[in-house]
């Protein structure tokens, strides 16, 4: 289903989100694997380096943004809204955010590990070194909208 379909299937449930903005786009390293735990329930946070939005001038995301969520073919796979949104250093991210990261053993440790090496690969690709001090944009949301 294309994203628009998929977004007024959403509307025609919830009318009250139809004017309503939205993004679509896919998480990290394994987009499929990723919206898979958020459609379950599991995964109800992310994480992304503040000086991506800067080199991108994207604007920061907010409490109340909805995205569709995509699998790696592009596929709709269901919509969150963000319920809070913050700003700390990649070293004080908290095990709480990282149990909420749903993801390998939820543990902080765990996230440490992982995005460390992603965040190094990712901030490579705009020419910046990633160190523990960069700011990261930590994103709470729920699973608002699955189709079944």
């Amino acid at each position: 289903m294309a994203i628009e379909e998929y977004w007024k299937a959403f509307v025609s449930h919830y009318p009250e989100y139809q004017n309503k903005p939205y993004t679509a786009w896919q998480f990290g390293v394994d987009p499929s694997h990723l919206a898979d735990l958020v459609k379950r329930g599991i995964k109800t946070a992310t994480t992304s380096g503040l000086a991506f939005y800067t080199a991108e001038q994207e604007h920061l995301p907010k409490v109340g943004d909805l995205s569709i969520v995509l699998d790696a073919q592009d596929n709709p796979i269901c919509i969150i809204k963000n319920t809070n949104v913050y700003q700390v250093p990649f070293s004080e991210v908290s095990e709480m955010h990282a149990y909420k990261e749903g993801e390998g053993d939820r543990t902080l440790s765990y996230w440490r590990t992982v995005h460390t090496d992603f965040f190094e690969k990712e901030f490579n690709s705009i020419n910046q070194s990633f160190s523990e001090e960069e700011t990261m944009v930590c994103e709470e949301f729920e699973c608002i909208y699955v189709l079944n």
